[in-house]
């Protein structure tokens, strides 16, 4: 009997699908009607699609677990609930289920508005949204990511970090079309390649598959290494059957040519959202989406990624002012929290290590952990912040460079270019201490109970009376760390 319903369920699903209408492969609706196709055709209502997806899922993951208690492993190993979800991912996937969804009204207006604000400009939307993730054809800088308007740049320029940080050193794996991260993309590696000097060299191929893997560890990162969001249009599910005979670039632009979001209502409608558990298929579906990232919601796209990735509740309890837009006003650049979501996995919108405690139960946060590249500002030299240790020194020499304005990337093809002598050393040394024990915001000023600290832990021996001396301007000393 068990058989029999799920065969009814599947067979249900088909003759709903086979009721549509064949599409016609040469001729397109008006363009005012392609932009403003969400999902589905005009035979088949919302109502009808969802239900034949659902009954096609139903019996897909009956069909699985009967196959299953058929043919038992004879000596399961045990498997975490990821690898099993992920698992499942794949066969849906496998089977022709699609599992993406449409974000709710809600999650869409707390999106909207986290990103943009309540009174953003069309001009700041209009940036945003025509901004793709693609490589230069100029050779001399044909590893370079284009920017085509102002504003998305922070978000170009954390992938293009990433994206040298597997050109310049794991040149060798990229070569290999099946090589696949074997601890998912944001796993350590140790590159045994030497980073080539000729950037023109590298093939089309080798840079794709360093922005996938740059994307995906990207997303990886902001979902805690458990999961990755990765955010695409509707619009483009039956415009790939309206325009055929022509390039899935050509495909998507058409169905992008009237397509305008200017509020949470246009991007609900639009946007659907997949959950990836499994690194392997996150960045299979990143690869499969790449031609729409390229496109000119290429960048938007990408962010709401992260953000959904990062969940965004954990988002705005990542920032010490939730209140304010993500984009800032008036020029519609990317914030702090924007570039240190992307390049460290949480969107906190200070550059020093760790938080500042401002008395009163109040902090501010600042970066929690080692990262891979770093982070480097004009506006420190100011002495308007100061970027700690964390995103100073990253793994790999590569660090996002902000000015007032811009931001732009950094990178040493010797890694050996941060390793420091002896006497550097014994000043990190001392300079991690001294900071350990700055309250003051970065001025410079610890009390006399972390200047001993400082001392014990440096093991720093002075003179008794020096000491004194020092210590009995009052409960504040003053020290100027030497920036």
């Amino acid at each position: 009997m068990g058989d029999r319903g799920e065969d009814e369920d599947l067979q249900m699903a088909i003759r709903m699908s086979m009721q549509r209408s064949t599409p016609e492969p040469k001729r397109s609706k008006p363009r005012d009607a392609v932009a403003g196709a969400v999902s589905g055709s005009p035979e088949e209502s919302p109502e009808s699609k969802t239900r034949r997806r659902e009954l096609m899922a139903a019996a897909a993951e009956k069909r699985m677990a009967a196959a299953a208690r058929v043919s038992p492993s004879p000596s399961p190993s045990p498997v975490k609930k990821g690898g099993e979800l992920g698992r499942r991912e794949e066969e849906l996937r496998l089977k022709g289920v699609n599992l993406s969804k449409e974000l709710s009204v809600e999650d869409a207006d707390q999106l909207f508005s986290m990103v943009f604000g309540n009174e953003v400009s069309k001009g700041i939307l209009a940036r945003w949204s025509n901004q793709g993730i693609r490589f230069s054809s100029d050779p001399v800088t044909s590893m370079g990511l284009v920017q085509h308007e102002g504003g998305p740049c922070g978000v170009l320029a954390a992938i293009q970090a990433f994206v040298l940080k597997y050109i310049l050193f794991f040149n060798d794996e990229l070569k290999d079309v099946s090589c696949m991260p074997q601890k998912g993309p944001g796993a350590s590696f140790k590159s045994q390649s030497v980073p080539s000097y000729n950037f023109s060299s590298f093939t089309e191929g080798v840079k794709v598959r360093a922005l996938v893997r740059s994307m995906g560890e990207i997303l990886f990162s902001c979902g805690s290494n458990r999961r990755a969001v990765i955010a695409t249009l509707s619009i483009l599910e039956n415009d790939i059957q309206r325009f055929e005979g022509i390039s899935e670039d050509e495909v998507i632009a058409k169905s992008l040519k009237g397509l305008s979001i200017e509020s949470a209502l246009d991007l609900q409608k639009v946007l659907r959202v997949e959950t990836c558990t499994s690194q392997t298929t996150a960045l299979q579906r990143l690869e499969a989406n790449l031609p729409l990232f390229q496109s000119r919601m290429g960048a938007l796209l990408f962010l709401i990624s992260a953000l959904l990735s990062r969940d965004l509740d954990s988002v705005q309890s990542d920032r010490d002012d939730p209140s304010l837009p993500l984009v800032t006003a008036p020029f519609g650049h990317a914030s702090q929290e924007i570039v240190n979501l992307l390049l460290c996995g949480e969107a906190v919108p200070n550059v020093f290590d760790g938080r500042m405690d401002l008395g009163g139960g109040m902090f501010l946060k600042g970066i929690s952990r080692d990262v891979e590249v770093g982070f480097l500002t004009l506006l420190e030299s100011l002495n308007f912040c100061k970027v700690g240790r964390f995103l100073k020194s990253p793994k790999w020499p590569i660090w996002v460079v902000g000015s007032e304005s811009h931001y732009t990337v950094l990178f040493a093809l010797d890694p050996s270019v941060q390793n420091e002598n002896e006497l550097e050393g014994r000043e990190t040394q001392i300079r991690k201490a001294f900071d350990a024990q700055d309250q003051s915001g970065g001025g410079g000023f610890i009390s006399v109970e972390g200047f001993h600290q400082v001392l014990k832990e440096t093991n720093i021996k002075f003179p008794p009376e020096k000491l004194e001396h020092l210590c009995s301007a009052g409960s504040l000393y003053g020290v100027n760390s030497g920036k």
